[in-house]
């Protein structure tokens, strides 16, 4: 079966630290440039953090840069989202995308972060 599972999602206090998961099965994140995504209630959702199929290059959301780091292990078929300094707007359900122009999209379900005291 293909599909995407987000996982590392819960609740941890203002400064707090999560890290995120988002493993492949069925097919192979060699071909695919990965993002994450936020949408937080009543919101859009909005890009995070991406990371290309080759070089690794990546690129931040204003709002997480230098609090969030991307990173991918194509040995385990996953890519991970480090949070760090978590705060309260951090909150949303966080999905993962693996993008290739030629074999299209495929979508997590979300992992759920909320950030509260």
């Amino acid at each position: 079966q293909v599909q995407l599972v987000e996982s590392g999602g819960g609740l941890v206090q203002p400064g707090g630290s999560l890290r995120l998961s988002c493993a492949a099965s069925g097919f192979t994140l060699d071909y695919y440039g990965i993002g994450w995504f936020r949408q937080a209630p009543g919101k859009e959702r909005e890009g995070v953090s991406c990371i290309s199929r080759d070089n690794g290059s990546t690129l931040y959301a204003d709002s997480v840069k230098g609090r969030f780091t991307i990173s991918r292990d194509n040995a385990k078929n996953t890519v991970y989202l480090q949070m760090n300094y978590l705060e309260p707007e951090d909150t949303a359900v966080y999905y993962c995308n693996a993008h290739n122009a030629w074999l299209g999209d495929k979508w997590g379900q979300g992992t759920q972060v909320t950030v509260s005291s």
